[in-house]
This record gives structure tokens, C-alpha cells and sequence, in this order.
């Protein structure tokens, strides 16, 4: 055999093997479609056309509370929430990075309630956020702030060192979204219309210490420094969940940071009368989040307050503009019918139960 024929060989034997760890890799790694939906969050930011004027980021505090349709049908602002599941302030702040490297906002809203956590917390919840980012050095130090002492940093890189066993999990979820994942948001936001009214809520334990960790703060002021070199309004929100617990304490210390740097801080769980939330209607899971009703409401009050007290001007009229709304407003709608037929379902199986 000749020289050049074994060079031949041996570089389509590399790419065979290299093609079937990339098919095992697809197929084993989660498709975050009908299984923790939350999961492929993060990626559907990607293919956006980049010209928001406001970029919401952090948990569920944000993505499940807060609907950017009804800031652009009330306000026509521009918006997009990129949240994950149990997003921490350093996964926000490397989020915040990349979020720069594609466009500038006007405003950067973030949700305070991961001020919470000093540490890293669950492998699970990082990878809700960090799979799917797309490779870039905002990632990788994403990963190297995120990791609990379990992980490791080769098993992001490839992830089928993680998932390799993953073999006997396997649905027809992995084989449907083998080769594209299935839409989950409508800018950021999770569209939930069931209805679980918030009953009892468990007051908040004592704690030995109330002071937000140093990893916290050092995150924080990351944050507001990077959006004061982009030019950018660093806005603090607290949303109206009932839980977890929201310490005054924790609102204290939120507020003194906000006043010592002319930032805004909204705590929309001291206005909930004022927007006018009904915890008997407007949340889907006993208090923790908004359903449809409820993140109506807020995202009407909350638009308010970017139109008002930030200055963000409306750009209803802007053809482009205008057209993509339309196209996302189709199927806002949409999947309201189908969740409301669904729902409307479901309580007619459970009446005839009972």
C-alpha cells in the first residue's frame, strides 16, 4: 500500500470516528424540549435579530414573570429576557459579557434574588445555563465560576464524557429533537396559563447572618462597572414571588447599593397591590410565579417605569421592527389557545374525578 493511501485511510478512519462521537454526543446530551424546558433557554437568544433596548437577565424571577410582548404591545420596547434556571449573578454577569460582544441596550434589568448564593450550587441548574452557550471566553469563565467540586471543566468541553451513561434515559424526546430543539419561549419569557392559587407561605427562617457574601458583591459591582463602561442603565428588580422568602434585610443592603450609585431598584413585591396581582388568579404554582394573568400585569407596571422613569422611547413605526413583533405576536397568541385548550382540558378530567 502506498504512502499516500495510508495517509488516505487514516484520515477517513479519524473522521469516522470523529463523526459517530459527535452523533453519540447529540444524541446522549439532553434536548431541554419537554424535559426541563429551561435548559435551552440560553440558546434561543442566538438567532435573535440583536437591537433590543432592554435585556433582562437572571432565574425564573425574570423569564416567568415577565412578558417582552406586552412591553412592546403597551410601550413598543424592544426586549429580551435571557434567564435560566437558578441562574447565578457570576453566570449573569459572564451572560451580561457575551450579551455585549453581540449588541449595546439602553438598559440591563437584573433580578437581585441570586444575591442569595455565595457558592455554586447544583451541576444540574449549571447546566441548564452553560450548555448551551455558545463557545467564546464569556463561557468558559462562565463554567470555571460555576463549577461545584464535582465537576469538570473537560466534561463542558465535551460533553459526552458526562452523558455517556445516559443510554438507558433516552426518549423519544432525543430522537424527535435529535436535530432541532423544539421553540420553548417567546423572548425569553415561559408562557404559563394554569392556575394554582398561593395558599399558605412559610415565613422566613432565621438566619445567623443576613449579609450578602463577598462573591455576591464582587459580581454585582462587576456588573454595574461593565454597563457604565457600555454606556449601558444597570436596573436592580426584585419580583413579586411570595417565595422564597425575601428578607428585608436582603432589601435593606439591595437599597443602600442602589442609593450609593444612583441606580434604580424596583421592589415590585412591596407594589403588588398597586399592579394589581391576585394570588388567587395570577400564579400557576402557589406563589412562586406569575402565570400569563399575572405577568400581564407586571410587565404593564414594569413598562411603565422603563418608559417613564428610564426614558426608553417607543419604536412602534419601525417597519423591520414592526414585522418581527408580528410574526412573534402570531404565535404568542397561539400557543395562549392551545395551553388555554389544554388547560380547560385537564380541569374537565379532574372534575369528572372528583
Amino acid at each position: 500500500m502506498s504512502r499516500k493511501r495510508k495517509i488516505r485511510r487514516g484520515i477517513q478512519s479519524a473522521a469516522l470516528v470523529v463523526a459517530v462521537l459527535a452523533f453519540l454526543q447529540r444524541l446522549l446530551v439532553p434536548k431541554y424540549a419537554v424535559t426541563a424546558p429551561e435548559g435551552a433557554m440560553v440558546a434561543e437568544y442566538y438567532p435573535e435579530v440583536k437591537d433590543h433596548d432592554v435585556i433582562f437577565i437572571g432565574d425564573c424571577e425574570l423569564y416567568e414573570n415577565i412578558s417582552p410582548m406586552v412591553l412592546w404591545e403597551q410601550y413598543g420596547i424592544n426586549s429580551y429576557i435571557r434567564g435560566s434556571a437558578q441562574q447565578l449573578i457570576w453566570q449573569s454577569y459572564y451572560l451580561a459579557e457575551e450579551t455585549f460582544s453581540y449588541e449595546t441596550p439602553k438598559v440591563v434589568v437584573f433580578s437581585v434574588l441570586s444575591m442569595k448564593y455565595g457558592t455554586p450550587q447544583r451541576e444540574a441548574y449549571n447546566r441548564m445555563t452553560l450548555d448551551r452557550m455558545r463557545w467564546s471566553p464569556y463561557k468558559a469563565d462562565a463554567i470555571w465560576a460555576s463549577m461545584t467540586q464535582e465537576e469538570h471543566f473537560i466534561e463542558y468541553v465535551f460533553p459526552l464524557l458526562r452523558y455517556h451513561s445516559r443510554w438507558s434515559e433516552l426518549t423519544w424526546e432525543d430522537i424527535r429533537y435529535f436535530w432541532k430543539g423544539k421553540k420553548i419561549t417567546h423572548n425569553g419569557y415561559y408562557m404559563r396559563l394554569d392556575v394554582r392559587p398561593a395558599a399558605f407561605i412559610p415565613p422566613g427562617k432565621h438566619l445567623e447572618d443576613y449579609s450578602f457574601s463577598f462573591r455576591a458583591w464582587d459580581y454585582l459591582e462587576r456588573l454595574r462597572i461593565l454597563c457604565q463602561e457600555k454606556g449601558v442603565m444597570l436596573v436592580l428588580v426584585k419580583a413579586p414571588s411570595l417565595y422564597p422568602y425575601w428578607y428585608e434585610e436582603w432589601d435593606d443592603q439591595i437599597n443602600a447599593y442602589a442609593r450609593r450609585y444612583g441606580l434604580k431598584y424596583y421592589n415590585l413585591l412591596d407594589a403588588a397591590e398597586e399592579i394589581g396581582l391576585d394570588y388567587s388568579k395570577d400564579t400557576y404554582d402557589g406563589g412562586l410565579h406569575l402565570n400569563l394573568y399575572g405577568a400581564e400585569k407586571l410587565s404593564v407596571y414594569l413598562g411603565n417605569l422603563l418608559a417613564e422613569d428610564c426614558g426608553l422611547l417607543s419604536r412602534r413605526g419601525e417597519e423591520a421592527l414592526e414585522q418581527r413583533w408580528a410574526e412573534k405576536r402570531k404565535r404568542y397568541q397561539e400557543e395562549i389557545l392551545q395551553q388555554t385548550k389544554q388547560y380547560e382540558l385537564e380541569e374537565s378530567k379532574n372534575e369528572t374525578v372528583e
